[in-house]
This record gives C-alpha cells, structure tokens and sequence, in this order.
C-alpha cells in the first residue's frame, strides 16, 4: 500500500465515497422533507412539472424536443408530462414560429402561479433549515451546489 493509500482506498476514493454518500442523502432527505412538510404549498405541484415551468419561465416557451434535451429526459417522457401540464392548464402549446409543423409550450398564469408557490415555500424551508449557518457557508452551499450541477449536466450531454 501507498503512503497515500488507506485500508478503504486512497484519500481521493474516500473523499469521493464521502461525496455519493452526501448526494445520496441529500436527495433522500430532500424528498422526505417535502414530503413531511404540512403546507400544501410544496405539494401544488409534482417534482416534473415544478423543475418544467422553472425551466419555461426562465428559458422561454420552448418546443418539446429543447426542453427534453434541456432536461436530459426522453422526448415521449417530457411530452407525457407536458400533456398531463397542459390538462391541468399549467402550460399552453402554440404554433412554433421557427417550424409551423410544430407547437412550443410556455407556463399559463396559474401554472406560473404555483411555481412561484412552490418555490416561495422551498425558499422558506430552506431558509429555516439553514438558519444557523453563516451567510458566507450558505453562499459558498449555493456556489458548489451549482458547480456540481453544471458538471452533472455537462456529463449527461456529453453521454447522449
């Protein structure tokens, strides 16, 4: 063994086992914590349609194929739950002004409404969850949860 190595692995292996084992309960607890939450605010919308209309409210109305390759998800998968958004008057489809053949979907009102519902609620938690930690950790939280995604993100492009 290496004056690096350890009985688990190298100090790199065992930081990195540290880092899935905090991804892991991050979306573990995150959920259950939405989950137990008594108001009906975090509930108003499912997860998909939530982190969809952040999406559209940020990127502009968008057909189905971008926002699927946006998402990282399967093309039938967004457009399943842009139906189900669009049945529950979440979002509204137009003609695409780029492609006549094809339709964007942008938030309705109400769908911006209950975005902003959720969000304002997860805002709050998060708020509350956080309260004792130092304006300088949650700013340096915010920073390296965005650099992780970004590196997420640029993963699951460079893999399709």
């Amino acid at each position: 063994m290496s004056e690096e190595g350890t009985a688990e692995g190298t100090a790199e292996e065992v930081t990195l086992g540290r880092i899935e084992t905090e991804v892991a309960l991050l979306m573990r607890l995150g959920e259950a914590t939405r989950r137990a939450t008594g108001t009906a605010e975090h509930r108003v919308l499912d997860r998909a349609a939530y982190v969809i209309l952040r999406h559209l409210d940020s990127a502009g109305p968008q057909n189905v194929s971008a926002l699927a390759a946006r998402l990282n998800l399967d093309g039938s998968t967004v457009t399943r739950q842009v139906s189900a958004m669009q049945r529950d008057g979440l979002i509204a489809r137009a003609p695409d002004p780029s492609d006549g053949r094809g339709t964007v979907v942008s938030p309705t009102p109400a769908g911006l409404h209950r975005m902003a519902a959720v969000r304002a609620a997860r805002t709050r938690l998060y708020g509350d969850v956080l309260a004792d930690w130092a304006p300088a950790d949650r700013d340096a939280l915010a920073d390296l949860l965005r650099r992780l995604n970004e590196a997420l993100e640029t993963r699951a492009r460079t893999r399709r």
